[in-house]
C-alpha cells in the first residue's frame, strides 16, 4: 500500500506543486480545499478530496482517521488578512488545531511538515550578515508575526514535525510576484528608492520537493530550515533575468518611498470597500524595501540533503516559458 499525505491549501500556487512532487514520489495524495475552491487545473490529476473544518480538532482528526493520511503537508495559509488576529487566527490557529488532531492520532501518525516562511524571522539590517536558523526573530508584518506565532504554537505539541521557511517562492501560477513580470512586459521597471538590496528565491518545484523529502527523513523531527536557492541576488537581479528571456527593454523608475507609501494608503482605502487587501499595502513595504533577505541553507543541505535544483535564472526561464504557453503574459 502506498503512503498517503494530506496537502492542505492544495488547490493554491504551492499546493499544486506539492500534489505533482508528492504524486512523482510514488505518493497517494488528499487535497484538503474548501468547497467552493476552483480545482479544475488538479482534475488532470487522480487524487482523493476533502473539505475540512480547520476551525474544530475534532472534525480534523476525524477526516485524518477518514482519508487514512498518515502524513501532512500543511500548506494552508493567507497572506492578505485585515488585522494582526484575522492573520494568526488562519496561519497560527489552523495550523495548531491541524496538528493537535494529528497529535491525538497516536503513533499511527508518521509527520506534519509546516509550510512558513523566512518572515517569521525577518529581515536583516546589517549586508554584511546572513539569516540563520539561529537568528533572533523579529518579523516586520503582522503576516511573519503569524507565521511565527504557527511554529511556537506547533513547537507545544508532541506530533513529530518539521518546520520549512521558505524565502520568496516564484514559479508556474504564483501571483504576486507575477506583477512584475506583466510590468516589465509592457516596459516598466519600478522600484522602490535606490538603496542597494541583498534578496533570495526558492523555486517552487524545488520547495516541492524538499517539503516531500523532509516527510520521510528519520532524523528530522521536531526542528526547523530555512529554505532558498542557497544564493544572494541584488534587487535588479530578477528584472535583469526577465529582461533577458522576453527580450525586453525597460524604464527604470526609482519611486520614492513617501510616494509609494502614499499609494499603498490609498490601495488600502479602495481595496476595503471591496473587503481584500491589495497586494502593495503599507505593511508590506517593510518586506520590499527591508535591506537583507539573504538565507543559510547550509542546514537544511546537512541534515535533509537539499540541494537546490533550480537557482533564479534557470527557475525563471522555465516559469515565464510556462506564463507565455498559457498567455498570462
Amino acid at each position: 500500500m502506498k503512503e498517503k499525505v494530506l496537502i492542505t491549501g492544495a488547490s493554491g500556487f504551492i499546493g499544486f506543486h506539492l500534489i505533482e512532487a508528492a504524486l512523482e514520489m510514488g505518493l497517494d495524495v488528499c487535497a484538503a480545499v474548501r468547497r467552493n475552491s476552483d480545482v479544475r487545473h488538479l482534475q488532470v490529476h487522480n487524487i482523493q478530496y476533502c473539505y475540512p473544518d480547520f476551525n474544530d480538532v475534532e472534525s480534523l482528526k476525524n477526516e485524518l482517521e477518514k482519508s487514512g493520511c498518515q502524513y501532512i503537508i500543511h500548506a494552508l495559509g493567507t497572506t492578505k488578512a485585515g488585522t494582526q488576529e484575522d492573520y494568526n487566527a488562519i496561519n497560527a490557529g489552523y495550523t495548531y488545531n491541524i496538528a493537535k488532531a494529528a497529535e491525538a492520532l497516536g503513533p499511527s501518525f508518521k509527520k506534519l511538515v509546516f509550510i512558513s516562511s523566512l518572515a517569521a524571522l525577518g529581515p536583516l539590517s546589517e549586508a554584511s550578515e546572513t539569516i540563520t536558523e539561529q537568528t533572533h526573530p523579529h518579523p516586520v508584518t503582522a503576516y511573519g508575526k503569524s507565521k511565527l506565532l504557527a511554529e511556537q504554537q506547533l513547537a507545544t505539541l508532541s506530533v513529530p514535525y518539521v518546520v520549512l521557511r521558505p524565502t520568496a517562492v516564484y514559479g508556474p501560477r504564483e501571483k504576486d510576484i507575477f506583477i512584475m513580470f506583466r510590468t516589465i512586459k509592457r516596459g516598466w521597471e519600478p522600484y522602490i528608492g535606490k538603496k542597494e538590496q541583498q534578496l533570495s528565491f526558492i523555486y517552487v518545484k524545488d520547495l516541492a520537493v524538499i517539503a516531500i523529502n523532509a516527510l520521510f527523513n528519520k532524523s528530522a523531527s521536531r526542528d526547523v530550515f530555512n529554505v532558498s536557492d542557497g544564493k544572494s541576488y541584488s534587487r535588479y537581479q530578477l528584472a535583469n533575468s526577465v529582461k533577458a528571456f522576453l527580450h525586453k527593454k525597460t524604464t527604470k523608475i526609482h519611486l520614492p518611498y513617501s510616494v509609494v507609501k502614499g499609494l499603498a494608503f490609498i490601495l488600502e482605502k479602495t481595496y476595503r470597500f471591496m473587503n481584500a487587501v491589495p497586494a502593495l499595502n503599507r505593511e508590506k513595504l517593510n518586506e520590499l524595501t527591508a535591506l537583507n533577505w539573504h538565507c543559510s541553507i547550509e542546514k537544511a543541505k546537512r541534515e535533509l540533503g537539499f540541494t537546490p535544483a533550480y537557482d533564479l535564472d534557470e527557475g525563471l526561464q522555465e516559469t515565464l516559458a510556462w506564463y507565455k504557453h498559457n498567455n498570462w503574459i
